[in-house]
């Protein structure tokens, strides 16, 4: 008997025309002819890192648009195929559509996640730091943990993965980290794991092998484009220059090419060790330090904006994202989505599709539902 794939292939349809919406392709194909005049102009590769900001764009844009395009030309082809087998009673051609279904389905799988990142910096890098919390030792112990499972999913997704600051703890483990991960969605991607993650297991330095919960923030941050301004003066920066030290400084710490910048009027503190050059670390420094300087008046004007809607914000350390148990039985749980799954190793080897995915499922799903309570 010859499979009729209406149904399904209905609800591909549906899945592809929801996500055209989103994408908002028309502006998109705008924004491409705008990009291709201005790469056409006099004196346009002058500015050679510019130039290559603006060609990287159109080439994300156009993949975008010819990635939907060939989805729908693949759906149609489909439903033209799935008829024909029907009318001929080809068992060999719903053969083969049954084949292109799956393959469809996967390719509108990673159309659909992209069409969700429409934030102004959700497409671009993201800088990362990892902070030790609440369990001492532990807790550097479990940064670490952090730090190798994030680099991991990163380079699973093919991201390129520059750390610029991990100095070792005082026992175990490291006192922070900070990293950028370079690749298209990063940082729309990743603010799934912006919050404070909890690990509950048999304590490694206690004698007695008691259990231990220990506790890490994750701090996502977009990489800022050169045309967002953020006002850092001179005189506000205090910097300095030391010996490289801990994971990536041993080959530089002959000279003095780590760098802390100190951005006296907000106290925010910014350390880069882990380029051979003082050049480098100090531009790194100067990336991260506009990304927290940018966020920070970002929660100012959010903080005002609420105390005026009569709102009050918790802006403490934050309640854990996710949970990590190790003992007495094995399992990771996302408390925001309800995603779960027993089995730890593979999360903290990097395998976090399954939870970054199922956040953003859930992050899309609660705006259209406070969209649609907005409209009613």
């Amino acid at each position: 008997m010859i499979a009729d794939r209406t149904s399904e292939l209905s609800a591909l349809r549906a899945r592809v025309e929801k996500m055209g919406e989103y994408l908002h392709l028309d502006s998109k194909r705008a924004e491409i002819s705008a990009l291709e005049a201005r790469a056409a102009e006099p004196g346009f590769w002058d500015d050679q890192s510019s130039a290559q900001q603006v060609m990287a764009r159109a080439a994300d844009l156009r993949e975008e648009v010819s990635g939907y395009e060939s989805a729908i030309a693949e759906l149609e082809d489909a439903e033209v195929a799935n008829e024909l087998a029907l009318a001929d009673a080809d068992e060999e051609l719903a053969a083969e559509v049954g084949a292109a279904l799956k393959a469809l389905a996967k390719r509108i799988d990673g159309l659909e996640l992209a069409s969700w990142f429409t934030g102004e910096f959700d497409a671009g890098d993201a800088i990362i730091t990892i902070v030790p919390g609440q369990g001492g030792l532990e807790a550097q112990d479990w940064a670490e943990m952090l730090l190798r499972m994030l680099t991991k999913y990163a380079e699973a997704r093919k991201w390129k993965v520059d750390l610029h600051d991990a100095p070792p703890g005082v026992e175990l483990g490291i006192d922070r980290a900070v990293f950028t991960v370079h690749g298209r969605n990063a940082y729309g991607m990743l603010q799934s794991e912006a919050g404070v993650h909890r690990l509950v297991r048999i304590s490694p330095t206690d004698e007695k092998k008691r259990r231990q919960t220990t506790f890490a923030r994750v701090e996502v941050l977009p990489v800022l484009p050169d045309e967002i301004e953020v006002e850092i003066r001179d005189e506000d920066l205090r910097i300095d220059v030391f010996r490289s030290s801990g994971p990536g400084g041993q080959s530089v710490n002959t000279t003095d090419s780590a760098v802390r910048i100190t951005h006296t009027p907000s106290g925010l503190v910014v350390t880069c060790q882990n380029e051979k050059s003082q050049l480098k670390n100090r531009e790194s420094a100067m990336k991260i330090l506009r990304a927290r300087l940018y966020e920070l008046e970002k929660a100012k004007r959010e903080a005002e904006l609420d105390e005026l809607r009569g709102e009050k914000q918790d802006i403490t350390f934050g309640s854990q994202i996710r949970s990590y148990v190790l003992y007495p039985y094995q399992m990771v749980k996302d408390h925001r989505t309800g995603t779960e799954t027993g089995n730890v190793d593979a999360v903290l080897g990097g395998d976090l599709e399954e939870f970054v995915v199922g956040y953003h499922r859930w992050r899309v799903a609660e705006q259209q539902g406070a969209l649609a309570g907005a409209g009613s």
